[in-house]
């Protein structure tokens, strides 16, 4: 008697996460299995919803106001260097 193909392709079991902080599943496989059925067990087990969780596009903070905030504090951090070493010459 053959097996169907459900019952051979059948994914490998993944700990589901307690909570949101442990969001990478622990992959469960026999001791001394091959990388070949290590790998073949993780695509069994990579779902649609992991792969949405890396699809999703981000809004982002434009790079224009990310190096304008740098140069200020930039600015910032050269003025007080500037005022202390002034400070620090003797008369």
């Amino acid at each position: 008697m053959t097996k169907s193909n459900d019952q051979k392709k059948r994914p490998a079991r993944v700990k589901q996460p307690k909570s949101p902080n442990d969001a990478v599943p622990i992959l469960r496989v026999k001791k001394g299995a091959s990388l070949k059925t290590i790998y073949a067990a993780a695509r069994r087990a990579f779902t649609a919803a992991d792969l949405q969780k890396y699809t999703e596009i981000e809004e982002g903070i434009p790079a224009a106001q990310v190096l304008a905030e740098l140069e200020a504090v930039d600015r910032e951090k050269t003025q007080k260097r500037r005022r202390k070493a002034s400070n620090d010459r003797p008369r």
